[in-house]
C-alpha cells in the first residue's frame, strides 16, 4: 500500500474547510437554526410520487 503524502502546511484543515463550505451552503451555527431546518427538510414533501419499479 503506498504511503500518504504529507500535508500541505499551506493548506487549511478540514474542519476549516468544511465550515467554510457549511457557510457557502446558507447552513447556521446555531443550533436553533439548525433543526428549524431539519424540520423544514423533513416535512418537505415531493411534488410527485417516485414510481416503482417494475418487473
Amino acid at each position: 500500500m503506498p504511503a500518504r503524502k504529507p500535508p500541505d502546511p499551506n493548506e487549511k484543515p478540514q474542519i476549516e474547510r468544511f465550515r467554510e463550505m457549511a457557510r457557502e451552503l446558507g447552513c447556521d451555527e446555531d443550533e436553533e437554526a439548525f433543526w428549524a431546518k431539519v424540520v423544514q427538510i423533513a416535512r418537505h414533501k415531493p411534488k410527485d410520487e417516485p414510481k416503482k419499479p417494475s418487473k
